[in-house]
């Protein structure tokens, strides 16, 4: 033994010798008067001390029980007992028959059937073409209010005006929206979720919105001169319809492949950025490897969209725009924490046929630029998207490449290659209660108009969560491109990309577009659990003004334009997501490229954004 053992590692072996072994004692003449304490370059043998007892329960143990129930009766034999019939317990119900849980069906917290929580007593509904009793029903209902003062450049009409005598080529900025939206949504499944997929799903939701909104200038709500520069709406869409089969289970971990088949929802990356909609599709998807491998594929028929609300018209003809998609998500890859995905999506479409006219009365495809002749394309986008973690740092990144054709470039009337990139990244650090974030993004370009290549990036359907989200100016707002097209925008509401669409919803790709160019840095500070507080900073550029001075007829045109500021604070009154109160306002500092496209008396103006949101959820 070592002479630099410690006392304590003494104790624990002599503790352990007394267990095993019980020395005779040392007689009276042999014993010391006072035992001394070992000396460390000493070793010391251990034997035995005083006073100390094996650890644990020493106590005799009681007299067994033994139980009689003399001159009981003995249960009646099996076959007294009706075969058609074997009673099982309900064990969903079983601690409500106890009484320690009364359910509710307006408390979504505790066990609620209309929530999942338990299955349909079938007994109650025999209306219902099921059979099993592991069937379960989910309802839930959202409201979602917003009210949304803004500013953004606004031209004066060029028929009338709310101002008579007004020389000015842009008008008065301010406006405001209120929109409210209800969202219901009922899903009838099979089999218990707890560890696997259900067996069967059919779900439906429908969404009503009912909005109003205020502008200072003519033509902005309707393409009629006559019409008032105010407007109420309404409209009904069906933002999902499918059906879900479980196809079969490819592990005993419940790895499976499953088949969806209807109006679903679907996100081609981990944020948004190329195509985030609920459209008809159909969708094969399933995973392996105790879920650490996911994959999908799927074929989307694009429906027509509400002008004014964004949701699905199913009414209307379906348009002639198919996205196939492709995609295999690899979690802990390429390093731990770390899930890395591998895409490709194909967007075929073919309405050059078709003219499509908004339900304000304004044209939407073929959009009003160049030629003003319909278009069809191919594009192929193939991209690497990630999302995780490298040690304390969180990584968002996606890249992309878009390949492919256009059959009618609109500055030439020829067919022109596509050959456009993107790519952003956002790098996050938490300390604590605190996040901070640093973006950046970058999409294409096209730097010669006239050429049969088109390089600048555009995405399918795009609803970015990135750089501050809708609480960003640039990405909630929709900017006119006045002066170089009718009806069309420099970038869409929700939208980051610079693309010159008509319409986000119901226009058409371009590729003949400025690009993008970004780079922000903003946090997120947790103050308490139920109120967090979120500041961006963005900056923003055309990543190449070629197309805007050539459909401006201007010679140039700078690319800066300019700073994005905004602030955020939400809310949760329950600490919980069904309640969520959110204030944010944003401003735009125009650079001198935006000042050069919208040249108000006053060039130095700033344009704001303010967005007061409610949404309640059971």
């Amino acid at each position: 033994m070592s002479p630099l053992l410690s006392p304590l590692f003494l104790l624990a072996s002599a503790v352990g010798q007394v267990a095993t072994t019980s020395p005779a004692p040392l007689p009276q003449s042999q014993a010391p008067a006072k035992p001394e304490p070992p000396r460390k370059e000493e070793q010391t043998p251990v034997e035995n001390i005083e006073g100390r007892r094996r650890p644990g329960f020493s106590h005799e143990l009681p007299e067994p029980v033994t139980q009689n129930n003399i001159g009981a009766v003995r249960p009646p034999p099996p076959e007294a007992f009706p075969t058609d019939q074997i009673p099982v317990p309900d064990r969903w119900r079983l601690i409500e028959s106890l009484g320690l849980v009364k359910e509710k069906w307006l408390d979504p917290y505790h066990q609620n059937t209309l929530k999942g929580d338990r299955p349909i007593n079938r007994a109650k509904v025999p209306w219902l073409p099921i059979h099993g009793d592991d069937w379960f029903f989910a309802a839930s209902a959202v409201s979602d209010t917003v009210f949304e003062p803004r500013t953004f450049p606004i031209p004066v009409g060029v028929q009338t005006t709310e101002r008579p005598q007004s020389l000015d080529v842009f008008g008065k900025d301010a406006s405001y929206v209120f929109s409210q939206t209800f969202i219901a949504s009922a899903s009838l499944f099979k089999g218990s979720t707890a560890f696997k997929p259900p067996e069967i799903e059919y779900k439906l939701s429908l969404a009503l919105n009912v909005s109003y909104v205020n502008v200072p200038e003519k033509r902005v709500l309707s393409v009629k001169p006559s019409d008032p520069s105010h407007r109420a709406d309404h409209f009904l869409g069906v933002q999902e319809a499918f059906v879900d089969y479980h196809l079969r289970n490819s592990s005993d971990r419940y790895d499976f492949e499953s088949i969806r088949i209807g109006i679903q929802p679907f996100q081609s990356d981990f944020r948004g950025f190329l195509f985030n909609d609920q459209q008809l599709g159909i969708r094969f998807f399933g995973n392996r490897d105790d879920n650490r491998f996911q994959f999908n594929l799927a074929a989307f028929w694009r429906l027509e969209k509400d002008t004014n609300s964004g949701l699905n018209d199913v009414t209307q003809r379906p348009r002639d725009d198919l996205v196939f998609v492709a995609n295999a998500y690899r979690q802990d890859f390429l390093i731990p924490g770390f899930t890395s995905q591998l895409t490709a999506v194909y967007n075929r479409n073919r309405e050059s046929h078709r003219i499509q006219i908004d339900d304000n009365g304004f044209p939407v495809r073929p959009a009003l630029l160049g030629d003003l002749r319909g278009r069809d394309y191919d594009v192929v986008y193939l991209g690497y998207n990630a999302d995780g973690h490298i040690g304390r740092l969180n990584l968002t990144a996606s890249l992309y490449g878009a390949l492919g054709q256009d059959r009618n470039s609109f500055f030439t009337s020829r067919p022109a290659q596509i050959r456009a990139y993107f790519g952003a990244a956002e790098l996050s650090y938490d300390h604590d209660w605190m996040r901070f974030r640093l973006s950046g993004l970058y999409a294409s370009g096209d730097k010669h108009p006239y050429d049969d290549v088109e390089t600048g990036f555009d995405a399918i359907l795009e609803n970015p969560i990135f750089a501050g989200a809708d609480t960003s100016y640039w990405i909630r707002q929709s900017i006119p491109f006045a002066g170089g097209g009718r009806a069309i925008a420099i970038s869409g509401r929700n939208g980051i990309l610079n693309d010159l669409r008509s319409s986000k919803d119901e226009g058409q790709s371009n590729f003949n577009n400025p690009g993008t160019a970004l780079i922000g840095v903003g946090g997120d500070f947790d103050v308490t659990p139920t109120k967090r507080v979120s500041v961006n900073a963005n900056h923003l550029w055309f990543a190449d003004t070629t197309v805007l001075e050539t459909l401006r007829n201007e010679g140039s045109i700078p690319k800066n334009i300019g700073w994005d500021l905004s602030a955020a604070a939400i809310w949760r009154p329950k600490a919980t997501q069904n309640i969520v109160v959110r204030l944010s306002g944003a401003m735009l500092l125009p650079g001198n490229g935006f000042r050069d496209l919208f040249a108000n008396k006053s060039q130095d103006r700033h344009y704001y954004s303010i967005l007061a949101n409610v949404i309640v959820s059971y």
